[in-house]
């Protein structure tokens, strides 16, 4: 089998009302999923998503002819184009798509199958009121869930600090409630100041009394020394790592022991070959791997794979707060929206590959043929 040719295309769905993400002082109007096609000679094509493949074109001639089950091969030249250009890691993605579909084989399978399914967290993206919130946090427990995420950002931590207690206060002990602090990276246009080791040690401990689950990204994403200050004062687990770009910041988290739950996204860094290889590293260690899975349904399915073949975390991160973030938004190019079970589980996709279908009609509805990076928000 041979690669004989890789597609790019670009989708375009626009949100009304807004939704107004947490991490982004600006409402998103539009939401933008890019789709790699890698087609072979055997009429198989893999299919990934989950980032914009900005650098990608002009480099798919390192790829054509070549037999896509020369993972190792072709994750290092994504790597370089990473370093040069920009993150094309769905290629990964699309290639274990492949590989699946090849083989006959859900990718989970392919990459160890240590988990048969996995309890997802409703991570929340918007800042609401602590009514608000409080009212979806119960309408999670009835639709199954067993943890959730709440994302900080107001202009005053305490009241964000104010939504966790009303929360806690409705729900007891029915969910975990995980923390986003929302401080290891910004948006281009964001130049709000960032939390220092003084105020994310002070916010710990207030969550610490609130039985939150984990902080998240609690300082900026290369202050590994600071991370691992911050768990060393506070009894609350720390996770972070779900934006930054290298193996190697995560060989020095991992040596500095900053996390105690490492969050990398396959579809934002090294893609599944490369997180696979974070995971075993920081698992090695005592530590846990869980996911970023921010991207779409396609990303959160790569990283679904992963977890189930590999992760010891007893959690993985679900994109889900709706109305403004739907599993109609969020999956919006494929047939089937992801959900747990009634038991809160996600199950172990069994179709071979990824596990998914594109929606053809709304990628017709849906694409543009000219692809500005501005057009995601």
């Amino acid at each position: 089998m041979k690669i004989t040719g890789i597609e790019v295309k670009h989708y375009l769905l626009p949100l009304d009302p807004p939704f107004k993400a947490a991490w982004d002082p600006q409402p998103r109007k539009k939401f933008a999923s890019t789709v790699v096609y890698v087609h072979t000679d055997s009429g198989i094509t893999g299919i990934g998503s989950g980032d914009l493949m900005m650098g990608l074109s002009g480099h798919e001639h390192l790829f054509i002819g070549q037999d896509p089950f020369n993972i190792e091969r072709h994750n290092q030249i994504i790597s370089n184009i990473d370093f040069h250009y920009g993150r094309c890691w769905p290629l990964d993605l699309a290639l274990w798509d492949l590989i699946g579909k090849a083989t006959n084989q859900p990718v989970y399978k392919l990459l160890g199958a240590k988990n048969e399914k996995i309890l997802a967290y409703a991570s929340t993206g918007e800042i609401v009121t602590p009514e608000v919130r409080t009212e979806r946090a119960l309408q999670f427990i009835d639709q199954g869930f067993k943890a959730m995420k709440i994302r900080f950002h107001h202009t005053d931590v305490r009241d964000d600090i104010k939504v966790v207690e009303e929360v806690r206060k409705a729900v007891g002990d029915k969910l975990e409630i995980m923390v986003d602090a929302n401080q290891g990276w910004k948006m281009p246009w964001d130049t709000e100041r960032t939390w220092d080791l003084k105020k994310a040690t002070s916010v710990a401990r207030e969550l610490e009394k609130l039985d939150v689950f984990w902080l998240e990204e609690p300082l900026a994403c290369h202050e590994f020394e600071n991370m691992a200050k911050l768990r060393d004062k506070v009894e609350i687990r720390i996770a972070g790592g779900e934006m930054n770009r290298n193996w190697y910041d995560f060989r020095e988290m991992n040596r500095n022991n900053s996390l105690d739950v490492y969050q990398p996204d396959v579809a934002l860094t090294g893609g599944i070959t490369g997180v696979k290889k974070i995971a075993e590293l920081v698992q090695g260690q005592g530590a846990w791997f869980s996911p970023h899975t921010w991207t779409n349904g396609i990303g959160v399915l790569g990283n679904l794979h992963l977890a189930l073949g590999v992760s010891n975390c007893p959690y993985l991160e679900f994109p889900y707060d709706p109305p403004a973030w739907s599993n109609e938004r969020r999956d919006f190019v494929q047939v089937d929206k992801l959900m747990i079970d009634s038991d809160g589980y996600l199950q172990a996709p069994q179709k071979p590959g990824l596990g998914f279908e594109l929606d053809e009609q709304a990628l017709e509805k849906y694409e543009i043929k000219h692809f500005y990076v501005g057009e995601t928000v």
